[in-house]
């Protein structure tokens, strides 16, 4: 059975980045793939953003907080809409004409969402190109922030916060932290 992983080398997720910004330029997939490492939000509501979750129409620019009920857990977040995911969903948002409309639109079904199974594939399209063909999925978004928070010293209690996790095991598992990681830590520490 195989377990989604979340993207640990900088390199390759840069690689990931890259490929619908500069390899297969295609502004919606770019934007699917900054919005999903950006926010921790899981796929499922990701899709259903439309554009007045995050454009001010009064104002004419977006806005400060992605206010989000989540499916699975019926919670209430508020997360920061950073630069980079103003900046790719800005490209995204370019030809966007109503407020109602689906962020990520299928461009096969008119007025529906991409599904999860097209996510999945633009999500798998990538981790091909950056070298990762195994354990990542559309949840490695996800994973993915968290992944690289902890490594920024952002504390254990935060992140299990902003996943909305009742326990601590729970994020320890998101976090993905593996042999490596604990070697690092072994060698940097030198008392």
């Amino acid at each position: 059975m195989s377990k989604t992983q979340p993207i640990r080398s900088t390199t390759q997720l840069n690689q990931f980045k890259q490929y619908y910004q500069e390899i297969i330029p295609e502004k919606r997939n770019y934007a699917l793939i900054i919005l999903g490492l950006n926010t921790a939000l899981r796929i499922s509501d990701i899709l259903q953003l439309r554009v007045s979750d995050v454009w001010d129409w009064q104002k004419q620019s977006f806005k400060r907080h992605l206010e989000v009920m989540e499916s699975k857990t019926g919670k209430q977040t508020s997360i920061y809409i950073n630069k980079e995911v103003r900046q790719a969903l800005l490209q995204c948002l370019l030809n966007q004409r109503a407020a109602d409309e689906f962020i990520f639109a299928s461009y096969k079904y008119k007025n529906m969402p991409l599904s999860r199974y097209q996510a999945y594939r633009i999500v798998k399209q990538a981790a091909v190109y950056a070298g990762m063909p195994e354990h990542i999925s559309c949840h490695s978004l996800r994973k993915t922030f968290g992944y690289h928070a902890w490594k920024q010293s952002v504390p254990p209690a935060m992140l299990m916060d902003i996943y909305n996790h009742s326990s601590y095991q729970i994020t320890r598992r998101y976090l993905g932290i593996d042999q490596d990681d604990k070697d690092q830590v072994f060698e940097k520490i030198r008392l």
